[in-house]
């Protein structure tokens, strides 16, 4: 039997030393390749989808900030960790960590800091919540703002996001 945390029997335990060093020269080159695939990535992905105009990147500092961290930590107090839209549909999905905003800052940046316009969300309501949010404001990328209501109650948005 190998004990935790060996990798070899004691009548194999020599053979240790060279697995450990193989791995890691290994973990070394694979590392090397992925910082570099993520740098890539990262700087493409900030510059061309976080910071590709002011607002964004005012988002994006908002979301950085204490007043964001203070408001978001509230809210899931507020919330106890439940997701908002899945409760509104008779759900109850607990330790969700997200908080959203109902009305997409944006589409509305004034209320960004309105705890009244946060709510916690679990990730598959984030998900599809996103893509109304595109569909009904026009919030995805290239996409010009509609002129339509703002909708801030979640039961609404929550028939809305399940209609197909």
């Amino acid at each position: 039997m190998v004990q935790f945390p060996n990798h070899y029997c004691t009548q194999h335990f020599e053979h240790e030393a060279e697995y450990l060093a193989n791995r890691q020269r290994w973990a070394r080159k694979h590392s090397e390749q992925y910082q570099h695939k993520e740098r890539h990535y990262n700087h493409h992905y900030n510059m061309v989808t976080r910071n590709r105009n002011d607002n964004r990147s005012e988002q994006y500092k908002f979301y950085r900030s204490k007043q964001w961290v203070d408001l978001r930590q509230a809210t899931l107090n507020r919330d106890h960790y439940l997701c908002q839209y899945c409760k509104a549909y008779g759900k109850l999905t607990p330790n969700s960590k997200t908080v959203d905003h109902i009305v997409p800052i944006a589409y509305d940046s004034t209320i960004r800091a309105d705890q009244g316009n946060l709510a916690t969300i679990c990730r598959e309501c984030h998900r599809l919540k996103t893509q109304w949010e595109q569909k009904y404001y026009g919030t995805a990328q290239n996409i010009a703002k509609k002129d339509v209501t703002e909708i801030h109650d979640i039961h609404r948005i929550v028939i809305l996001m399940h209609q197909k």
